[in-house]
């Protein structure tokens, strides 16, 4: 995926859960292509910013900047988003297995946590606002999917709380990113020694994008965004069972069955989501709805309207992931031990 993005040169940028891997690709390319005034990492554990100070050091008159903070305190946010451009909000818990079993803490994080990042940007003058969510938010058949959801829909309609201010918000709805930590793929690079390798059902299929393609989608989608818009981009499927041959070509499958919360396919637009759908060469922006968003684009003119009961789902997708390009992703984002 190549896309045009936008000049961050002279930006005052913040990520949130700024350590995850997001996060540090994020950082990583900005600075290699930008001349950002400050890249702050906002998340609340020492260590993972201890690990990534190693990499990216904030040295005196550099850009990079750490802050310990939680997205739950409210006014750690405002303290933090003070003179801060754009945010790109990547902060949540989002294990399946935690959500299910841990509800109120994630509704805390993912839903109470996004809530705070839109007054919080308001107040402070924050220009931009991109909040990254989850093919899970798609008609959600778990906790974590139904928090990213509401999480989706206050920043679709955060800008009618704006005022007389101009702060945009938007969505930016992938899909599983190869190479993530608590992704399948770094499991798989650790079970595969082992012999035998978990398969939870032959048929799945999942969408599939790697950390530095959907840094550069977000890149381009701070550059379009108006507010409220949901940006989708055009990637492609993969059965999870190639998947696993690709990664461990001489293991055993066990078979384990989809486990409580999981689909058998991801889906990224639905039929409802269709009728707002403008698609372009590599991505689908469906539209805010007219009460949230106060700016009009000549943008959106330039793409066309999807069909009728159009769905973009991972297992009828026309663009197919081979396990060499799979394999060479992999090696270009080093998740190889």
């Amino acid at each position: 995926m190549t896309i045009s993005a936008t000049t961050l040169d002279d930006a005052n940028i913040m990520i949130t859960g700024g350590t995850g891997s997001f996060g540090r690709k994020f950082a990583q390319i900005v600075l290699k292509t930008f001349q950002p005034r400050r890249i702050i990492i906002f998340s609340r554990d020492e260590v993972k910013q201890q690990e990534m100070r190693a990499v990216l050091p904030d040295t005196p008159g550099g850009p990079i900047r750490y802050f310990i903070g939680d997205v739950r305190d409210r006014e750690r946010l405002y303290r933090a988003f003070r003179g801060v451009d754009i945010v790109i909000h990547a902060a949540a818990l989002k294990q399946v297995p935690t959500a299910e079993y841990n509800p109120l803490e994630v509704i805390k994080t993912n839903i109470l946590g996004a809530s705070n990042i839109i007054d919080a940007a308001i107040d402070c003058g924050v220009k931009k606002v991109i909040g990254l969510s989850s093919d899970k938010a798609v008609s959600p058949a778990n906790l974590y999917g139904a928090t990213k959801l509401c999480a989706d829909k206050l920043f679709v309609s955060a800008g009618v709380y704006t005022g007389p201010g101009d702060t945009r918000f938007s969505v930016v709805r992938y899909g599983n990113v190869i190479g993530s930590r608590g992704s399948i793929v770094p499991l798989l690079l650790g079970e595969r020694y082992n012999g035998k390798v978990p398969i939870t059902d032959v048929r799945m299929t999942r969408f599939w994008i790697s950390v530095a393609q959907a840094v550069e989608f977000v890149l381009m989608c701070i550059n379009q965004m108006q507010g409220g818009e949901i940006f989708v981009p055009k990637i492609p499927s993969m059965r999870v069972v190639d998947l696993v041959k690709a990664i461990a070509p001489n293991c055993e499958h066990d078979i384990v069955g989809i486990r409580p919360g999981e689909k058998l396919h991801e889906v990224l637009l639905t039929e409802e989501d269709a009728r707002q759908a403008i698609e372009f060469e590599n991505y689908f922006v469906i539209k805010p709805p007219p009460f949230s968003s106060r700016w009009i684009s000549d943008r959106l003119k330039n793409g066309k309207l999807v069909d009728d009961g159009f769905r973009y789902s991972s297992n009828k997708n026309t663009h197919w992931l081979s396990e060499q390009e799979l394999m060479a992703t992999i090696a270009e984002e080093k998740a190889f031990p």
